[in-house]
């Protein structure tokens, strides 16, 4: 833990709380301490003084000059406890730290029902509504739900056109993006429901899973949040080229079928 103040005064230990009073008094600057200090160095106006124990620090003391005075406020970093959206996770809940561990996690769900969570730390909404996802999540063990957090992804989301929280995106398999919504704690029904609809339903996906669609990858790979190569997406022009080519393909294939045909077709007029 450091503590900085604004008179050049500067504290720096381990596991430790505490109080520094500032007094324009002559007098004593008092420590006091909750914690055994362990270590603890203490710079005063570029001098180090270093204090190993309690002890020592309690017995510590500076007599003030007349024109001695200390002008000193702490701030005190306190930890925090385990945070809200790291609590009560289900083992099918995974948090996501890229734009790359999304599109990978998608294609390698398979069949699976696949959740995109996009919550931010500081939405109370998102808090309220974390515990019945947990509890949610439990309940179907064979869905998949991705956990994104809006502030540590900001550019990912924003390019998703990700714009209000809580935010949900459901895919599944080659089907690929199934629905989106928002919900809230009071509209929770809205989650289930969906839940319902796509976790009972009976699938026949045929090809791999698709994930992400295709702007949308083109998309994260402009802005530099993929770093892969894709073809670059046709023209409407050049896929009319592409259609006529193939006709024109097929004309032929089928103009040398009947050719042959013909030619068998007079080969055996001949022998009768």
């Amino acid at each position: 833990m450091s503590c900085s103040l604004k008179s050049g005064f500067y504290v720096s230990g381990s596991n430790e709380t505490l109080i520094i009073p500032g007094s324009k008094t002559k007098g004593i600057v008092g420590f006091f301490q909750t914690r055994n200090f362990s270590g603890l160095s203490i710079d005063f106006n570029g001098q180090p003084l270093v204090v190993s124990d309690q002890k020592r620090l309690r017995a510590w003391n500076i007599k003030a000059t007349n024109k001695f005075a200390v002008h000193a406020r702490a701030s005190v970093c306190v930890s925090r406890s385990l945070r809200w959206w790291e609590k009560t996770l289900k083992p099918n809940m995974i948090e996501i730290h890229s734009a790359q561990e999304l599109v990978d996690s998608l294609l390698n769900a398979g069949d699976r029902l696949v959740v995109v969570d996009f919550y931010s730390p500081g939405c109370g909404g998102c808090k309220a509504l974390h515990p019945k996802i947990c509890q949610l999540a439990e309940l179907h063990p064979d869905a998949v739900f991705l956990k994104v957090n809006y502030e540590e992804l900001r550019t990912m989301c924003q390019s998703l056109h990700i714009h209000v929280l809580p935010f949900f995106r459901f895919y599944r398999g080659a089907d690929g993006h199934l629905c989106s919504f928002s919900c809230t704690n009071a509209t929770i029904k809205k989650f289930k429901d969906a839940m319902a609809k796509h976790v009972g339903a009976e699938t026949c996906s045929i090809g791999a899973a698709k994930g992400l669609n295709e702007s949308e990858i083109l998309k994260l790979a402009s802005i530099g949040e993929l770093s892969i190569n894709l073809p670059l997406p046709s023209t409407e022009e050049e896929r009319v080229d592409d259609l006529v080519a193939g006709s024109m393909d097929l004309c032929g294939v089928l103009s040398k079928a009947d050719n042959k045909m013909e030619m068998e077709l007079e080969a055996k007029g001949a022998l009768v």
